[in-house]
Parts: structure tokens; sequence; C-alpha cells
């Protein structure tokens, strides 16, 4: 059975971020918390850049063009899908 993911509010992830940035050590939070250091640097590091918790609000330029771009790829592909079908349809008649 694969683990549980946990939800954090903002406040609470703000909250381990002031400890961080107050001297706590990662490892003091984690155990008192019972929160992965890897988390716990991820929230820090993140809200350093942006203020926010957001993945979307932390993506860079090129993230987010290669996203759209993919997106685009996905629906260009789609369409190209049915115009071959219309296309087969139309040299059947």
């Amino acid at each position: 059975m694969a683990g549980k993911t946990k939800n954090y509010t903002d406040d609470f992830k703000k909250q381990i971020v002031a400890l961080k940035q107050n001297g706590k050590s990662t490892s003091e939070i984690a155990r008192e918390y019972q929160i992965a250091k890897s988390t716990i640097i991820k929230w820090v590091n993140d809200y350093s850049k942006s203020g926010s918790f957001k993945a979307k609000d932390n993506r860079t330029e090129e993230e987010n063009e290669l996203i759209r771009l993919r997106k685009e790829n996905k629906q260009l592909m789609m369409e190209n899908d049915i115009l071959k079908q219309a296309a087969l349809i139309m040299a059947r008649k």
C-alpha cells in the first residue's frame, strides 16, 4: 500500500519556514513535526523565491513555456488525428 500524501496548510508551512529562518535546524523541525527534511528544505526554498508554496508560482519561464508547448503539441496531434480520419472517410466515398 502506497503512503498517503499529507496536505499542509499554507499557514503551517509559513510557521515551519519561520522556525527555520529563526535558526532552528532542519533536523530538529523534521523530528518535532514528523516532516521529511527534504520537504522542509523545499518549502524554505520555494517561499524564499516567490513568497508562495504553489508549484506554478515557482516555475521558471522555460518550464512555463515547456508546459505551454506540450499542451499545444497535444492539441495539434489530436486535430491531426481527426483530419486523418476525416480524409479516410472522404476517400471511401
